[in-house]
């Protein structure tokens, strides 16, 4: 393996660009769809975006859910095809070409020309192409840009087509007029689940207007309230609840009465005392209240001025005439200007009547259909044009924008004394999500698919689906469908799929095309593109004979939503191709989109595959919630409110895998917001991707020393041996790496990616903090060579990674296992690691992504995972209580007692797992204890966050009985699980048990403390003891060592020699506690702690540091170049007493590689032959008779002696 970087000198963007390198060069991504392309299919819809906008956040956490599904899925045997799309077609494209050209009618498009204008439209489409592949490219997903799909080309459109033609001929498409929101900034209606998408708080006028009576003796007038002005014009009717109570009330001042619902008289205005009377308002404006705000204007003092004539049913009231507002109706007399009733009514806004016209509202227009004002059907006189303009109908303001008209129209009804009340009010009001420009409602003629009919089935369909998480597909998709209303799928726009449907002249004859084959074959015209300017000229001749003329196609195109929807058979151009793979594979394996495709693309794809198949589109669905700007808004280039993702990647030098990581672990994965935080994702880096860098970079330097100590090149354990060690850490990471297989396997076959992550850093900081760190001698070779080579087989790998490796290998355990877990995940670092990790071992992949994602293989060791665990706790609870007394590690401490009711856990913790924990918290001795009341007193306390709610008024009685539990009671409900009080079944999650500590007698807090975590109880004795002090003193010694070897920038690897010099006057006192602890300290350092008497005249010191008051004692630590020590007269007898010649054998010495010299010794088995120095005989040099590689060899060597 090479040697790596420290991980403050690791560039993660760098290594990162290294790695899309490699992947260029090897063709990973294609090379693993040829080596999968025999294993079963897992088909993945991707969703397609506009590429007239350059990618988000938004796109960039879809594109990762996307990216690591589909990685697993090919990791665990699967072919996952994934072409990215693009939508091509719509009002996205259009409006940019608006906007550019300056066009602001229809009639501009026309006289430029419909070729013209969507070959503008077609120059647009893949402007931002190049742009969107860097940066998908860069966030490391994997997607085919090469054989990408287009709603524009010719094959996706024939798809298109044939879908269509499926749905006209099962009867599910008609013709009509539906009121729908209409975007006068685009020129086109919009779907429903489009209009949801963009609402705004703005302030719009309201007034009440009056409606006389015809007919009604006290001359009384109905009053209905608006908030649309410009509708009035086109009032046709008026609409009451049957089932509500009015009132006809007259004003005692001004005389005049009015019909309202009796619950709404708090809407009429306050008039004064007046010599004149009418039935209507004084044209003075105090009489009016124009700072009525809210909903409805607020409660009125009027009311107590009000005298009530009569009440009357709701339904008394139908039938009844009135007096039109405006005359442009008047043709419409015999059956308009009537009162009607519907339940849409309500009383708890307005004035409890609402003005119907039909044109601009569909529940006006459906009243005033089933009440027979207008009929069904393409007739309606719709007096707004497609520019949201009067049309010549309404004569006083035709050519006015509507909105715009709205203060003029208001002044006309005070004119003619209609005018009750007016004011303005601010509520939240829907805007084309396009144009930003305030959307109406209208009534347009389209094409429509019958979704209410597929209601029930659309219902069932949902049931079969997965979805993460299911509370949007049980409730927001669930309710939408359930409300489901026919869906216009056509538009009266340019650029887009164009329906093919021909009709005749006189509407009697209708041919819808399913292929160009049937197009071709009918008009006998040669089509190689199917946009209107290519095809509306076709015409085709009547099958009744030419005096009926000719049929031509209607000027419609579809809704981009339903090309979309079309995706799962358009993108490969079933049913023209590729049936056997659609139909082998249908639904889809896998979708995921955000929250608002679920009324969206979602909705689409379900409608569309429950009309054609009567299944849904998918089986599995992740559905994402949005990511906003660090203040909870809305992400906004112009307000510049969050940052790029380059910014976030060079300021912490993150990567994108960290990013990956950050948004996946985050509530957004849920369906819930994210407030994106760039210091989250550098958290992600110091939490997650260093402490694993850590633990790589520990493993290779290791691996490397044995080969620069000259032992031998790092070569992984087979199999066999690792299974039996006996080292518990070994048995348990095992584990514990098994474990984490299963539990990802488990979380990805269910699609919760959000759960991985917080399990991910778990398992790191159980490697970091306990196998790598308890293990720090076996891996450092302070053991025997054989427990080195086992415990770095271990942290390398586990079960047979390469299958087809000359050396069997265990693929269990730990960074090679967990880079294969991960690299879905984080694709990048994994490949990073393993690049390197495969070099000693033979037969490895090309690539972590060509390999299979680890199984799950024999038991786990659920005992010592859970002894393992249970560890760390009482070490933190240990070093709790020190830091409470402040009592730092390096002061050893006589005894802790560990207080727990498992005994199978005291044996683990008194016995293997003993000397980890001791080491840990430098205590001597570690006694157990399965008496849960003999250091501690139970209580028990309700938890009343968990209760409260469950059991409402039974808290009281309850939380008594709680309180009141016994130390038995306590204990056995610890055992059980449960407990029964006053009839309610309470779980260990319902009551917090407290272990209060009681102390020994006769000691104090400072001499003896506790803590506890649940069952489990510390004890530390804290009392001071000389027997103690030497060992505190040898452990300060190794703690400055240490920091000195990091000062001086030594790598693990590097060796060097420790000299050690009191400077105190009495010097015994030191040297006493260096003998006694000289184990330690050896152990600790890899090597003797030197006398600075010993330094030689040739060592060189690498570094010096003077200490002073190190508990008492001042000495300076040198650490210097490993150098020979000869034994003079050995050498000298080698040559018969030639001083010349054993000075020369020293030179020739000295000037060797100290490791390539230690090397040759290890080869020769200690000794080697001196024959190239000139003039001199040869001589056999033994290790350790004539020579020593270190003062340190030769140090134990004298001591030994």
């Amino acid at each position: 393996m090479e040697e790596v970087l420290e991980s403050k000198d690791f560039s993660f963007p760098k290594q990162e660009e290294k790695i899309l390198q490699l992947w260029s060069e090897i063709k990973a991504f294609e090379t693993q769809l040829k080596r999968n392309e025999n294993l079963p299919e897992y088909v993945f819809y991707d969703g397609p975006p506009f590429a007239t906008g350059l990618p988000h956040y938004g796109h960039i956490l879809a594109g990762t859910i996307k990216d690591i599904v589909t990685r697993y899925q090919s990791m665990t045997g699967h072919h996952v095809t994934r072409r990215f799309g693009w939508d091509c077609h719509g009002l996205p494209v259009e409006h940019e070409i608006d906007k550019k050209l300056g066009i602001q009618t229809r009639e501009e498009v026309l006289k430029m020309g419909i070729d013209k204008y969507n070959e503008e439209c077609r120059s647009i489409v893949t402007r931002y192409v190049a742009e969107w592949e860097k940066v998908i490219t860069r966030t490391g997903r994997w997607i085919d840009f090469r054989n990408d799909y287009k709603t524009m080309d010719l094959k996706f459109m024939e798809s298109v087509w044939w879908v269509f033609a499926q749905l006209f001929e099962k009867g599910l498409v008609y013709r009509g007029f539906k009121v729908m929101p209409y975007s006068t900034g685009c020129k086109t209606p919009l779907s429903n689940f489009e209009a949801n998408s963009n609402y705004k708080d703005v302030p719009d006028p309201e007034l009440i207007v009056s409606f006389p009576i015809v007919g009604d003796p006290d001359k009384a007038a109905f009053l209905a309230w608006t908030t649309t002005p410009w509708t009035l014009p086109s009032n046709l009717a008026l609409c009451v609840n049957a089932n509500l109570v009015y009132v006809k009330v007259r004003n005692k001042y001004s005389g005049k009465v009015y019909v309202v619902a009796e619950s709404r008289l708090s809407e009429l205005p306050t008039e004064k005392p007046k010599q004149v009377v009418t039935n209507g308002p004084s044209d003075d404006p105090k009489h009016s209240n124009p700072k009525a705000k809210g909903s409805s204007g607020g409660k009125s003092k009027g009311e107590v001025e009000l005298e009530v004539v009569e009440k009357i049913v709701g339904a008394s009231l139908v039938g009844k005439k009135y007096e039109p507002l405006f005359d442009y109706f008047m043709d419409f007399s015999d059956v308009a200007f009537r009162v009607v009733s519907d339940n849409y009514v309500t009383d708890d806004s307005g004035t409890g009547i609402v003005h119907c016209a039909p044109a601009f509202g569909e529940d006006d227009y459906r009243v005033c259909i089933e009440n027979q004002i207008i009929d069904k059907g393409e007739d309606l006189i719709v007096a707004v044009d497609d520019d949201g303009c009067f049309t010549g109908k309404i004569t006083d303001f035709s050519g006015r924008y509507v909105k715009d008209a709205d203060k003029d129209i208001m002044e006309a009804v005070k004119r003619k004394g209609r005018l009750i009340k007016s004011g303005r009010f601010t509520h939240s009001y829907p805007f084309c999500w396009r144009s930003d420009t305030p959307l109406i409602y209208r009534a347009v003629p389209s094409w429509f698919v019958k979704v209410e009919n597929l209601k029930e089935q659309l219902l069932e369909n949902n049931k079969q689906t997965y979805w993460v998480p299911d509370f949007v597909k049980e409730k927001r998709f669930h309710n939408w469908l359930e409300n489901a209303r026919d869906w216009a799928v056509s538009r009266s726009r340019f650029w887009g799929t164009p329906l093919p449907l021909w009709i005749s002249e006189d509407g009697e004859e209708k041919i819808v095309m399913d292929s160009i084959e049937k197009l071709e074959k009918l008009s006998g015209a040669k089509v190689t593109d199917l946009h209107r300017h290519k095809i509306d000229h076709i015409t085709i001749p009547s099958s009744r004979g030419p005096e009926f003329g000719v049929l031509r196609r209607v000027d419609d195109v579809f809704d981009c939503w339903f090309e979309s929807g079309s995706m799962p058979y358009a993108y490969i151009h079933y049913p023209f191709e590729n049936v056997e793979l659609f139909e082998n594979n249908f639904p889809g394996h896998f979708v995921a989109e955000g929250l608002d495709q679920t009324r969206g693309w979602f909705y689409t794809l379900m409608v569309l595959s429950t009309a054609l198949f009567g299944k849904p589109a998918f089986r599995n669905l992740i559905c994402n919630g949005l990511v906003l700007a660090e203040d909870g808004k809305k992400m906004s280039k112009r307000l510049k409110n969050y940052p790029s993702p380059s910014e976030v990647i060079d300021e912490f030098g993150a990567g994108w895998d960290a990013l990956r990581l950050y948004i996946i672990n985050s509530p957004v994965v849920r369906a819930e917001p994210l407030r994106f935080k760039k210091e989250g994702v550098h958290a992600v880096v110091k939490g997650v991707f260093l402490p694993w860098y850590n633990a790589y970079r520990f493993l290779v330097q290791n691996a490397r020393r044995l080969e620069v100590e000259g032992v031998g090149p790092f070569i992984p354990i087979d199999g066999v041996t690792l299974q039996k060690s006996s080292n518990v850490l070994d048995q348990w990471i095992n584990s514990a790496t098994q474990s984490l297989v299963h539990f990802v396997r488990q979380e990805m076959d269910a699609y919760r990616l959000y759960t991985v992550v917080p399990y991910l850093v778990k398992f790191l900081d159980y490697l970091t903090n306990i196998y790598v760190r308890f293990n720090r001698k076996r891996l450092k070779g302070r053991t025997e060579e054989d427990d080195c080579r086992t415990a770095l087989s271990t942290l390398y790998y586990g079960k047979n990674p390469f299958p087809s490796a000359k050396i069997a290998v265990q693929e269990q355990v730990v960074l090679l296992t967990s880079c294969k877990v991960m690299a879905p995940f984080t694709p990048f670092f994994t490949e990073v690691l393993y690049q390197n990790l495969r070099k000693v071992s033979n037969g490895s992949e090309e690539s972590i992504h060509y390999c299979s994602f680890p199984q799950e293989e024999g038991q786990r060791g659920e005992r010592i995972e859970l002894s393992v665990a249970r560890m760390t706790t009482i070490i933190d609870l240990a070093r709790n209580i020190r830091e409470r007394h402040n009592k730092p590690i390096k002061t050893p401490l006589r005894e802790m007692v560990v207080v727990h009711p498992d005994q199978d856990f005291l044996d683990d913790i008194a016995g293997k797992l003993k000397e980890y924990v001791l080491e840990e918290l430098n205590v001597r001795s570690l006694v157990p204890c399965n008496d849960p009341l003999k250091y501690a007193s139970l209580r028990a306390e309700p938890d009343f966050s968990v209760l409260g709610k469950r059991l409402g008024k039974s808290m009281g009685v309850v939380a008594k009985e709680i309180k009141a539990m016994s130390q038995e009671d306590i204990l056995a409900f610890e055992k059980a699980g449960e407990v029964t009080i006053s009839n309610h079944c309470l779980k260990l999650t319902d009551i917090k048990v407290f272990r209060d500590f009681k102390r020994p007698k006769n000691m104090t807090a400072e001499e003896i403390d506790a803590s506890g975590d649940g069952d489990v109880v510390v004890i530390l004795d804290l009392r001071p003891d000389e027997s103690l002090f030497e060992a505190g003193i040898a452990r300060e010694v190794v703690n400055r060592i240490q920091k000195l070897r990091k000062k001086a920038a030594l790598e693990p690897t590097d060796v060097v020699e420790v000299y050690f010099e009191s400077l105190d006057e009495d010097k015994s006192v030191m040297q006493q506690v260096l003998d006694s602890q000289e184990v330690y300290i050896r152990d600790s350092l890899g090597s003797p702690l030197l006398p600075s008497s010993m330094i030689q005249a040739h060592t060189v010191i690498l570094c010096e540091e003077s200490y002073h008051g190190i508990s008492k004692f001042d000495f300076v630590i040198r650490l210097a170049r490993p150098t020979l020590v000869f034994n003079s007269n050995a050498v000298l007898a080698l040559y018969s007493g030639n001083t010349k010649f054993k000075q020369d054998l020293q030179t020739y010495l000295f000037s060797r590689d100290y490791y390539n010299l230690k090397s040759e010794f290890q080869l020769g088995n200690s000794k080697i032959r001196v024959d190239c120095i000139e003039n001199q005989p040869a001589a056999d040099v033994v290790l350790g008779k004539h020579v020593y590689l270190t003062v340190g060899d030769y140090y134990l060597s004298e001591k030994t002696e």
